[in-house]
């Protein structure tokens, strides 16, 4: 099922058989995009959402001057964009981070599935609610946690998402991405994030290596990071 990914993630409400029919009749395509490209751009209208089946998705902002703010990252079974139903455009911009898979939902169908079922509406509203609550953190990170505790606390995050879509275990994860994203993400420079990756290597935590998170002490990692999951609402 293409939609699998997504109820892993989202675990309730419980769908009956012909809620997960009309969630995967919904599906209008699917297609594959490289790296780097750009899958929505800011200001553009919308007439459909994305669904991430494969690979990883990030959302951001650049400013006047050239900086970027990576303001999420997404993984299989994450809508990467599903608040443009209602909004119609979004005012941020979304591309892949790596080569990915996605699979498109025509606005026309999210429309169907609200009128059809008033579970799945609940569940896609949990989505985008969760997404919310995701960026919430995210923002306490870049205003108030030091530089290493962001790191971690985003390893984490990550580690847990991906987790739940059995693309994680207890020793750590693939992160095809550069030193340059993740500092885009927690609002660092990259030398500042090499230097406190390095410090979580050196207190035997984690490291990142060639596109792998190796999570050495997971209990301690978590310490560290004063990480506490319950704002991914996990079932």
């Amino acid at each position: 099922m293409i939609t699998t990914d997504f109820l892993r993630t989202h675990r309730t409400p419980v769908l009956t058989a012909d809620d997960r029919s009309i969630l995967e009749n919904a599906v209008g395509r699917t297609l594959k995009m490289s790296a780097r490209q750009i899958i929505v751009r800011e200001g553009v209208p919308l007439k459909q959402c994305t669904l991430l089946l494969d690979g990883f998705i990030h959302r951001f902002k650049d400013t006047s001057d050239g900086r970027r703010q990576i303001l999420a990252f997404h993984v299989p079974g994450d809508f990467v964009d599903l608040h443009s139903y209602p909004l119609k455009h979004l005012e941020h911009s979304v591309a892949a981070s790596t080569d990915v898979e996605i699979a498109i939902f025509p606005h026309e169908a999210i429309r169907d599935i609200t009128a059809k079922s008033p579970t799945l509406t609940e569940l896609l509203w949990k989505s985008t609610l969760v997404d919310a609550a995701i960026n919430r953190e995210w923002l306490v990170s870049v205003g108030a946690r030091s530089a290493a505790v962001r790191i971690a606390h985003l390893l984490c995050e990550l580690q847990l998402r991906l987790e739940r879509i059995e693309r994680a275990d207890a020793g750590g994860f693939a992160l095809p991405m550069t030193q340059i994203d993740l500092a885009d993400a927690v609002g660092l420079t990259p030398v500042h994030t090499n230097r406190m990756l390095r410090e979580l290597r050196e207190r035997k935590l984690a490291d990142f290596r060639e596109q792998y998170v190796r999570v050495h002490d997971r209990e301690g990692l978590c310490a560290f990071a004063d990480f506490d999951p319950s704002y991914l609402y996990l079932d």
